[in-house]
């Protein structure tokens, strides 16, 4: 998913939004320098010849390797004049195969397209920053085929630089700091839930919480949602998890909150839905951050007032189906916030089946034939704690995509019960 706010964008004063060949010729009819997040090329990707690396590889690992940027097809370095590039000659599947070939990590977030004015045409490589950088290239020394070489190249400026051995190491470094920050937030947003489940609970109970978080949050600053913007998004993805299910199930948080009250309230630079106030139904809690954050709990355990809550020795009930619905309707309200936001990194996923008010025993509930009634199997463990499910979800996620990741963390929950 091609990024919304680039040199272009800064250079020409445009909002964010897709690069458009206007702002290609615009840029290059201004003389618009290269830089570190900006190169330009008059000849499309050449194969390796003579020499020790894939250039093209070698070009987009050190972009990703800095912070990002586009590599433009089409216009001379030197003059900024456009002279676009044959349309015919493009082979994006031979280009993604050089990057898969020759970087390492992999490269998934890149974007490759075309635009045109239909008299001429560029070649855009959207690079994103990588939060898996350092990114090395492989390739084979001249003299010797079967001997492998790799390097560490990043942007200096308008060129092209090799990475000392003290600069891989601080960007390894730099790379577990990102990983740890990002699993801190994740379990910050989870534990700061919990605390507000606990506040409100009345009768011991089972909840899902799950969080997802970009790889790259939004900025403050950045474009916020306003409230019916953000009705619209849990609206959506109410339409996308029923979408995304092929079988039948029980309803899930969204359609539980009902359309009177999927109504978001502002919160703490983000929108809040949930209905503990008049929790006629199972509570449910839906945040919509504004850097792209989704945080979603429901109570797995839902007692109505004329039930009896279940004792201090009782095992709290957790229905298979309805852990199925709650991650369908997560992972859908994160794909339609990520769409609506434009979100160009890859999305963290974790989801927990946690006991607020202290461990209990926890147990399945199932069922062998399909729409008939749930229970509990004699041979199901009934475990006090779950170990939280992870999973990711690319930009701009096709349905499959989706649809494999709530399968992925239901399963993932589930299993720990011996199901």
């Amino acid at each position: 998913m091609a990024r919304t706010w680039t040199r272009l964008h800064e250079h020409l004063g445009c909002p964010p939004g897709p690069l458009t060949f206007d702002m290609v010729r615009q840029a290059a009819a201004d003389h618009l320098e290269e830089s570190d997040d900006l190169d330009w090329k008059e000849a499309l990707p050449q194969p390796l010849r003579d020499g020790r690396w894939n250039e093209f590889a070698k070009d987009v690992a050190a972009m990703a390797n800095t912070r990002g940027g586009l590599i433009i097809f089409g216009v001379q370095d030197k003059t900024t004049a456009l002279v676009g590039i044959d349309p015919d000659e493009v082979n994006r599947q031979q280009y993604a195969q050089w990057i898969r070939n020759h970087v390492q990590p992999y490269l998934p977030d890149l974007d490759i397209f075309e635009l045109s004015d239909g008299t001429k045409t560029v070649l855009v490589v959207d690079v994103p920053a990588s939060e898996l950088a350092p990114h090395f290239v492989y390739g084979t020394a001249a003299k010797d085929k079967d001997q492998q070489a790799a390097v560490v190249p990043y942007r200096d400026n308008d060129h092209t630089a090799w990475m000392a051995e003290h600069q891989i190491e601080r960007a390894y470094r730099d790379r577990f700091a990102r990983i740890g920050r990002a699993e801190e937030e994740i379990q910050r947003h989870i534990d700061f839930t919990t605390k507000t489940i606990a506040a409100h609970a009345t009768a011991p109970s089972a909840w899902f919480v799950a969080v997802s978080r970009p790889q790259r949050p939004l900025p403050r600053g950045a474009y916020t949602m306003d409230r019916d913007e953000a009705r619209a998004v849990l609206k959506a993805a109410t339409k996308r998890a029923q979408a995304l299910l092929t079988r039948k199930t029980v309803p899930g948080p969204l359609v539980g909150m009902g359309d009177t009250r999927l109504n978001p309230r502002p919160g703490l630079r983000r929108w809040v839905c949930n209905n503990f106030e008049l929790p006629m139904n199972r509570e449910v809690i839906t945040e919509l951050h504004y850097d792209g954050t989704v945080v979603m709990a429901a109570n797995l355990s839902f007692i109505r007032e004329r039930e009896e809550p279940p004792g201090q020795d009782d095992a709290l009930p957790v229905s298979e189906r309805l852990v199925t619905a709650c991650c369908f309707d997560f992972i859908a309200t994160a794909q339609e916030q990520q769409r609506k936001l434009r979100l160009d990194s890859t999305l963290q996923l974790t989801a927990a089946i946690i006991s607020p008010d202290g461990p209990r025993a926890l147990a399945p509930l199932t069922s062998t034939w399909g729409d008939g009634p749930e229970n509990t199997p004699p041979y199901a463990r009934r475990p006090h704690y779950l170990q939280p499910a992870h999973t990711a979800l690319s930009p701009a996620a096709a349905d499959d995509e989706g649809r494999s990741s709530a399968n992925e963390l239901c399963a993932d929950l589930m299993n720990q019960f011996g199901l």
